[in-house]
């Protein structure tokens, strides 16, 4: 016996039945559609990857702003009311 299964077969027919079904929603919409996923280029993946780096010194200035600068929390908790 291969581990894992059993001898005893296990009817599921009514879940099969279910599987056949014609589909329905958006389902139906991309039953004909082929979708291949390509990786992004090199150029794409350093575009992202700029952006991405450029948000994160944005926030940690805008943190240490937050820390350093009276005014500026004052404006934060303010506009955050």
């Amino acid at each position: 016996m291969v581990k894992g299964f059993s001898e005893n077969e296990v009817k599921n027919d009514n879940q099969t039945k279910d599987l056949n079904k014609g589909k329905k929603g958006l389902a139906s919409f991309l039953k004909g559609k082929k979708f291949t996923y390509t990786l992004p280029g090199k150029k794409q993946i350093n575009i992202f990857g700029s952006i991405v780096l450029g948000l994160n010194i944005i926030l940690i200035l805008l943190v240490v702003l937050y820390q350093n600068n009276q005014e500026f929390h004052d404006f934060v908790f303010n506009v955050g009311r």
